[in-house]
């Protein structure tokens, strides 16, 4: 991640890692554990705003796919959407690229793995292109949106564009799966974005 471990934030139901691009954060639930099972908050609106995300959530959305599907790199135009996403079933490699203009990471990546073993969170926020690869068998894969689905709106770019140079590891994946709305995405060089970076 290239921060120190002194650069997070632990609150006590949960450790927010920022990563190198401002306002991306991997988040770690505390997770409590017995023989009968286990139990643990994967959102508290208290805990997130006093770690500095201040979002709001409108709606939740949740995806089941098959080994090698890849879906996106999705954003919205409009109805710009923030989301706070995870696995409960399975395990995929997540990515999400910053396209505020202004930004000093404009154009970078993060990429992280997100299983139902390691029950690990990513917030992506508004301005950033999403997508992730189905690395098991099957994968469901759940997230929380700060602004509600716009079809009219929708834009992408695609998964493996030079410029951007996603590693997405791909060994173990025979065959990638792509929906035909993604197989038409553009290219980032193509791509006029209209998000702005915010600053500090």
């Amino acid at each position: 991640m290239n921060k120190s471990e002194s650069d997070n934030i632990k609150i006590e139901t949960f450790r927010f890692i920022k990563t190198k691009i401002k306002d991306l954060y991997i988040i770690e639930p505390n997770i409590h554990s017995d023989d009968r099972g286990y139990f643990f908050e994967s959102y508290n609106k208290k805990d997130f705003f006093n770690a500095g995300l201040t979002m709001n959530f409108v709606q939740d959305n949740e995806s089941k796919s098959k080994k090698g599907v890849l879906r996106g790199l999705h954003f919205q135009t409009q109805n710009t959407q923030g989301k706070l996403v995870r696995v409960i079933q399975g395990k995929v490699y997540d990515v999400a690229v910053d396209l505020r203009k202004g930004s000093p990471t404009y154009g970078q990546y993060e990429g992280v793995i997100l299983s139902e073993e390691n029950k690990r969170q990513f917030y992506v926020p508004e301005g950033f292109a999403h997508g992730f690869l189905v690395l098991s068998d099957t994968a469901t894969f759940v997230y929380k949106c700060t602004d509600f689905y716009n079809q009219n709106a929708e834009g992408g770019l695609f998964w493996n564009d030079p410029t951007l140079n996603i590693d997405w590891p791909i060994n173990d994946i025979n065959e990638i799966i792509l929906s035909d709305k993604d197989k038409l995405n553009s290219t980032f060089k193509e791509f006029n974005s209209p998000f702005k970076y915010k600053g500090d």
